[in-house]
């Protein structure tokens, strides 16, 4: 029995592994003879196979891309801003947080600084905009003040001081949590604003705190001038939200 010649024979399938292999077409690999079979059942042309096959190629890279912007970025955990309760603040401008989920802000390496006590989903609404900068391809890291602090103090111990700064400065989105909440030493102060400057309209930052701006400078070591000139760089391209209203996590006890 002579072969027909639209089946491809063993040598011609080993060299189009060989080739999808060496291309890093994962997909590709996995799935061109599944989809050939229900292209020749559904009688696609040639055209419309390859044009199926690379479409879901694509799907398949940006998926993984996307996975792994998302581990890297380090999350606490994931949150979304559909799962919001928008009706439990008493003060939040919603117009401009569902704005800046368009990520402008991002494209324009601008900050965004949201204020509000504990428990009214100021970290929440910062984890859902580093999420969706994920979704769109952008480099997001997720850490909290302190520790920014206490990494670059162990940077300084073993001389890495400049390699550890460059994981801060590096990312298209640095969300910075809870600022404020603990006191901050001359060292901690003199780090944060480092980082501000080197970011300064080369990246987004997202910062999230307890404290409105006048009281900046408890915060940085009672630094006054440090204070103004790190606001300065922060707030040229910022937008600023402002949640007011009682703790969502002690709403229960609230209730009760």
């Amino acid at each position: 029995m002579t072969k027909s010649s639209d089946t491809p024979c063993q040598a011609d399938m080993a060299a189009l592994r060989a080739h999808l292999t060496a291309l890093k077409l994962p997909y590709m690999l996995a799935n061109h003879q599944a989809l050939a079979q229900s292209a020749a059942d559904k009688a696609w042309s040639h055209v419309h196979y390859l044009t199926e096959l690379v479409s879901a190629e694509v799907s398949a890279r940006h998926d993984r891309r996307v996975a792994r912007l998302v581990a890297q970025a380090r999350f606490p955990v994931l949150k979304t801003m559909d799962r919001f309760d928008w009706d439990w603040p008493t003060r939040i401008n919603r117009l401009l947080v569902q704005n800046l989920f368009h990520l402008e802000f991002v494209h324009q390496h601008a900050n965004v600084v949201l204020i509000a006590g504990t428990g009214l989903g100021k970290s929440h609404l910062m984890t859902a905009l580093g999420h969706a900068a994920c979704l769109q391809g952008y480099s997001v890291l997720f850490t909290g003040a302190i520790e920014i602090i206490n990494n670059l103090a162990l940077a300084q111990t073993t001389g890495t001081v400049k390699r550890a700064l460059a994981q801060y400065v590096k990312p298209q989105v640095l969300c910075i949590d809870e600022l404020g909440y603990l006191p901050i030493d001359k060292f901690g102060a003199d780090c944060l604003f480092q980082i501000i400057s080197h970011r300064y309209e080369r990246g987004a930052t997202l910062i999230t705190t307890n404290r409105v701006y006048k009281q900046w400078p408890s915060i940085f070591n009672n630094d006054a001038v440090l204070t103004s000139a790190l606001l300065d760089r922060l707030l040229h391209h910022a937008q600023t939200v402002v949640i007011e209203g009682k703790s969502y996590r002690a709403k229960d006890q609230i209730e009760l």
